[in-house]
């Protein structure tokens, strides 16, 4: 029964993740309510080997359907590896209460910003040449690819923000560019946590199946309605991250 609830979860998490990532609110607070004695590195980690497959497979079905630029993108998928590792290693050293509690503000900011600016994202125009992009893309990877292996919630929703305003994407070329960096911070991580042998296998693979079924789902749905559906979702999304975080933040005063 379990395994049956986390993979019902899994499934709709990577639904969501898929179009504006987020996947995390209701992956990760499922499996700390089925498994309450589980140690949170092993949840954790389990969450990413199951994740990581869903984000992999709706890169793949973007990238059918949509032009995701590879020269900009591949380099910035190496920087966000990079700075996955590091954030990974910085949260050894400091601790993260600090961006728990100031994250809220952060995420009403995007917010404030998305909902003012109402034609944003809805053009896909790039900006800049082609070094601009990349030199912009790297940067993007390298901190919020930090940020991920540093604390991690809402590491999508940056993602496509920051290449709809800084990169002149739309929100659908935005979602696809984010997913592929996704990968690259959810590998980071999951090697470190299977290097202290965080994982249960056996469950994130059996997740797994159900996250690439929803990712799946998802992207077809972003691919079928375009970037309008794409910015609303994010607005929700947004909505509920700072929902969640702002109550988390309460909880840390």
């Amino acid at each position: 029964m379990e395994l049956f609830i986390v993979s019902l979860a899994s499934l709709l998490a990577g639904a969501i993740d898929s179009i504006v990532g987020g996947g995390g609110l209701i992956l990760v607070p499922a499996l700390f309510a089925v498994y309450p004695s589980a140690a949170p590195p092993t949840l954790l980690g389990t969450n990413k080997s199951a994740s990581v497959w869903g984000t992999a497979f709706a890169t793949w079905q973007y990238a059918r359907r949509v032009q995701i630029s590879w020269p900009v993108m591949l380099p910035a998928f190496g920087a966000a590896l990079l700075g996955s590792l590091a954030g990974a290693y910085t949260v050894t050293v400091i601790n993260p209460d600090f961006l728990r509690k100031a994250l809220p503000l952060i995420l009403l900011a995007v917010l404030a910003y998305t909902l003012w600016q109402k034609k944003l994202g809805t053009d896909h125009r790039p900006s800049g040449n082609l070094t601009r992009q990349r030199t912009l893309a790297c940067a993007i990877g390298l901190v919020i690819g930090w940020y991920d292996g540093f604390f991690g919630p809402g590491t999508g929703s940056f993602f496509i923000f920051l290449f709809v305003r800084l990169l002149g994407y739309d929100f659908l070329n935005a979602s696809a560019s984010a997913k592929l960096l996704n990968v690259a911070t959810n590998l980071a991580a999951i090697a470190l946590f299977a290097s202290k042998g965080y994982i249960w296998w056996h469950v994130g693979l059996t997740m797994a199946v159900a996250n690439v079924a929803g990712s799946l789902l998802g992207a077809r749905l972003a691919l079928r309605y375009g970037s309008g559906f794409v910015r609303w979702v994010f607005v929700l999304v947004v909505s509920l991250l700072i929902l969640k975080t702002g109550l988390d933040a309460i909880r840390t005063w």
